[in-house]
């Protein structure tokens, strides 16, 4: 993507914005694999180019997550390119080719996580679900998005979890969510399964598969880029969190704006990436170098999640 004039931002308006220089700086970070490459050539990088060109070129029996965003079936506009909806069938395809090549690069182990929307997500169970063994459905709440008056308002999106095999792995204690107290019980005068604290009572909640805390990136989110789909690093963190352990590799076909790299730099994994459009790939870049400066995850502190908006 051509860089366009520089949009005025309002003065506390924190979007991650690339400057000449950034862009100069970061041309080398950005790489275009010729031919099929080992794994230690592919640890940390970004590759630009198509996702299913690009995949075939990587090590099989290599990576210990699969996050894939592909493009949703709806029109949407990604830098240069366009996407208009397509016959299910047809989309479904999709999913299908490039599926079939990234499940031979992971290992027996690995789990994967493909996200879609409503429209999308009956393809994703049925081709994914011809790859890998079905796991669970998550749903999260996107607390953005515009009214209709001739439907309900879309204001959730879904991931799909599978596994390569039955030997994988999940770390429940690691996304654990706190929750503030609606109705604090106590047991002998004492507080039932709750805390208090200075920032009030709070409960630590098992992970489900409906999550309410997420908050999509805006403007004052330093997180924030001006990607058109990008997933908020939280988001992200669970996942990473719940299905890889320190020093795994995880792979993300369709990187955008680099949120599932900054995430595992974050979190002490690796990554590999794709992305198609170079402005993104510089943006990924970039926010990789952030998160060498500063690596915390808004949402997530000390190891624990916070419900969106319970922070003082």
């Amino acid at each position: 993507m051509t860089p366009t004039r520089k949009k005025k931002r309002a003065p506390r308006n924190r979007t991650l914005e690339l400057s000449a220089g950034d862009r100069r700086r970061l041309e080398n970070s950005i790489f275009t694999p010729r031919q099929k490459a080992p794994v230690k050539d592919v640890v940390d990088r970004i590759f630009q180019g198509d996702s299913v060109e690009v995949l075939q070129r990587l090590p099989e029996a290599s990576f210990d997550l699969l996050f894939a965003d592909p493009p949703y079936n709806i029109s949407k506009s990604f830098g240069k390119r366009t996407f208009r909806p397509k016959d299910q069938d047809e989309y479904e395809q999709e999913l299908d080719e490039w599926l079939a090549i990234a499940a031979k690069l992971l290992k027996p182990t690995a789990s994967v996580y493909i996200c879609g929307d409503w429209r999308s997500s009956a393809a994703i169970q049925r081709a994914g679900s011809r790859h890998f063994t079905l796991r669970n459905r998550i749903t999260w709440e996107r607390e953005k998005g515009r009214g209709s008056k001739t439907n309900w308002k879309s204001s959730s999106e879904d991931i799909w979890f599978f596994t390569v095999s039955d030997d994988y792995m999940f770390n429940p204690d690691d996304v654990m969510l706190k929750r503030r107290v609606i109705a604090p019980y106590k047991e002998n005068g004492e507080p039932k399964d709750w805390e208090e604290s200075e920032r009030g009572r709070f409960r630590m909640t098992h992970p489900s598969n409906l999550w309410t805390d997420i908050t999509v990136p805006f403007w004052s989110m330093p997180e924030n880029t001006d990607h058109p789909t990008q997933k908020p690093e939280k988001l992200l963190a669970k996942l990473i969190l719940a299905s890889t352990g320190k020093g795994d590799l995880i792979l993300d076909p369709f990187l955008g704006s680099g949120t599932t790299a900054a995430a595992a730099r974050k979190l002490g994994r690796h990554f590999t990436g794709i992305e198609i459009e170079k402005e993104f790939c510089l943006l990924a870049a970039r926010r990789l170098e952030l998160a060498e400066e500063d690596s915390r995850i808004q949402g997530l502190e000390e190891g624990v999640f916070w419900e969106r908006n319970s922070r003082t």
